[in-house]
């Protein structure tokens, strides 16, 4: 609940509720949207169902947006905003084995979650699978430390490294949000999928 616990507006146990109650809201959103299902992310991938591009692109744009805006009146200091350090190898290395897991299970941590409260079995076995993966990496971490650290970077933003200003990124990245929609809708046309 960011600064309303930092700042004692709320307390431990009110910020845990809360964060309960929007956990409950997330997961009805999910599910009443169709994103328990597998196929929906599968679709993504064979390009049939582009929904979760579109969801995913507006819910980055709203946030990017959102954040600028509040930046720009005063009420966030962006640079108080923690930002992951970046590991170069094993952002690479980890993105390509998520995308993978991803394409494999028909789910990502999430939807799979959501998947689960209402019974399906698929989504069970992807968080065994999820669980396995974690223990793996954490039991093993002396033989993946060298690769985990390789290529730190720092912690730089997209718009830093590329050298644009917040605003001209925000546009571009808004840009690009409208190329991808477009590119969705003719995926969508050129590679149908009945009734799935």
């Amino acid at each position: 609940m960011g600064p309303l616990i930092v700042n004692e507006l709320i307390s431990p146990e009110t910020n845990l509720f809360l964060a309960f109650l929007i956990g409950i809201g997330f997961g009805f959103v999910l599910e009443s949207s169709g994103f328990s299902s597998s196929r929906k992310l599968a679709g993504m991938f064979y390009g049939y169902d582009t929904t979760v591009l579109k969801v995913f692109f507006t819910a980055a744009i709203t946030a990017l947006l959102g954040m600028l805006f509040f930046s720009l009146f005063g009420w966030i200091d962006l640079s108080l905003v923690y930002i992951n350090p970046t590991y170069l190898h094993s952002a690479i290395v980890g993105g390509i084995i998520m995308g993978a897991g991803f394409i494999m299970g028909g789910f990502c941590p999430g939807t799979a979650v959501c998947a689960v409260s209402i019974g399906k079995l698929d989504a069970l076995a992807f968080i065994g699978g999820l669980l396995l993966g974690i223990i793996f990496f954490t039991e093993g971490y002396p033989m993946f430390e060298e690769l985990y650290k390789a290529e730190f970077m720092g912690t730089p933003t997209i718009n830093e490294f590329l050298g644009l200003s917040r605003g001209l990124f925000s546009f571009g990245l808004i840009a690009a949000a409208f190329g991808m929609f477009w590119v969705g809708e003719w995926a969508e046309k050129k590679f149908p999928r009945e009734e799935y």
